[in-house]
């Protein structure tokens, strides 16, 4: 596993996961979970930022990408992680958001193939929204990008509509490695 990967599911159990199963999360999906996700929580921290625009400027690249964005305030700080890593490579990669009323601010020029990105995906109903945005204001949308796919039909969704998405990590690989952490005592293990 890269290295990377394995410090986000680190961070990301430290930082940004609950296990509530006697008071379950209700998420955006409608459906309660015992596990709470905010990728905001590691995302806004210097490592975090520093992880998330690694990966994230290295799928970019390698779909061809020269715009991140999706709506905020979830996706902002994944996008702006992606658009700061991209200053000291060859390929610059821009941000956008889309605002809550649906307007896009920073909007690449239309026919532009963008990344749409989100922190968590769960259902693909944020996602699918910044994807119809984006599409409205003329962009060409094939791919999105989340932190960690919580793998509960997000990916399915967003196919029937086109889009292709990427995870950073997946809830099963977070829980395998809470398992790994609870079987030795609850430690984490060695940094990255």
């Amino acid at each position: 596993m890269d290295a990377r990967k394995d410090r986000l599911i680190e961070l990301l159990l430290l930082h940004a996961f609950q296990d509530r199963p006697d008071l379950p999360y209700q998420a955006s999906g409608g459906r309660p979970s015992p596990y709470h996700l905010d990728g905001k929580a590691v995302a806004l921290t210097t490592e975090g930022q520093t992880i998330f625009g690694g990966l994230g400027y290295e799928c970019a690249k390698r779909l061809g990408i020269t715009a991140v964005g999706g709506l905020s305030v979830a996706a902002d700080p994944f996008a702006h992680a992606v658009a700061t890593h991209s200053l000291t490579r060859s390929r610059k990669v821009s941000a956008f958001v889309v605002r809550p009323g649906g307007a896009i601010q920073g909007a690449p020029a239309a026919g532009t193939r963008v990344l749409v990105v989100d922190d968590v995906s769960m259902t693909g109903a944020s996602l699918q929204t910044a994807v119809d945005r984006a599409r409205e204001a003329g962009l060409v949308v094939e791919d999105a990008l989340v932190a960690v796919d919580r793998e509960e039909g997000a990916r399915e969704a967003l196919r029937v509509h086109g889009v292709e998405l990427h995870a950073l990590v997946t809830l099963p690989e977070i829980l395998a490695r809470r398992d790994i952490a609870r079987a030795h005592g609850g430690e984490m293990g060695p940094t990255v």
